[in-house]
């Protein structure tokens, strides 16, 4: 599936959830908080900026912020919680499309950076980061760990989250690194509801490497947005990449 194929009209209205799961206050609230901190006074970029989930939010906290988007219906979405004074965007890919302006700070969230199908795409991700940075710029990336301990061989797929009314599961292909996301919402009767979504994963190793090559070095990486510490058993990571001040 591409891209604009999956992020179309109707995943555009049926995206916000106000209140729960991604978008409940326990989870937007410490992303904000943190990332405010790391704007460090500065204008904000945001990468795949969605409907607004963090960045509304986060503009409300007095970050100007600027969003990248490639989906037109996701816009959409975004202006009916801010107009284009409050929230620019600028229509494009977040490997390849140019912001004007001056940043502090480039993030993405909610692991979008696995978007992109492929390592060289996500390499110019990176570079694309820092293209709009300066020195002492920060790149923040929100992550999930590709959980291939849990897949022993000759099984292509996991259950990742399981519940009444809802069964997420991953199915995997470790040659290209892909992964296909299905979401099946059911109720009481015999049909139930998929919404799928490719990625490829990356370990958190290679993402530091792809770090490296667009001239980022690592100041932190925590388990969550309040700053967790990071171990060999968490799920997602929030890394921190920086542009070396100048001496």
């Amino acid at each position: 599936m591409e891209q604009d194929e999956i992020w179309d009209a109707e995943t555009a209205q049926r995206y916000d959830t106000p209140g729960v799961g991604m978008f409940a206050p326990e989870v937007v609230t410490p992303t904000v908080d943190r990332l405010a901190a790391l704007a460090d006074g500065g204008a904000a970029l945001e990468f795949a900026v969605g409907t607004g989930r963090v960045a509304v939010p986060l503009a409300g906290r007095g970050v100007p912020v600027t969003g990248i988007e490639l989906s037109l219906p996701m816009v959409g979405q975004l202006r009916t919680k801010a107009d284009e004074a409050t929230v620019p965007v600028v229509v494009g890919d977040m490997a390849t499309t140019a912001a004007p302006g001056e940043y502090t700070l480039v993030y993405l969230v909610f692991n979008t950076i696995s978007n992109l199908l492929t390592q060289a795409e996500q390499v110019e991700c990176f570079r694309n980061a820092a293209r709009h940075l300066g020195p002492g710029g920060r790149f923040v990336v929100e992550l999930w760990v590709p959980e291939l301990r849990k897949l022993p061989p000759g099984q292509a797929a996991t259950v990742w989250h399981s519940e009444t009314g809802y069964i997420g599961l991953d199915t995997y292909d470790v040659l290209r690194q892909h992964v296909v996301s299905h979401h099946f919402h059911f109720g009481d009767s015999r049909e139930a509801q998929l919404y799928r979504s490719p990625h490829r994963y990356i370990w958190p190793a290679e993402l530091d490497l792809m770090a490296q090559l667009a001239g980022f070095e690592l100041e932190s990486r925590h388990a969550d947005w309040a700053g967790a510490e990071f171990t060999a058993d968490s799920r997602d990571h929030v890394s921190v990449y920086r542009i070396p001040p100048k001496p």
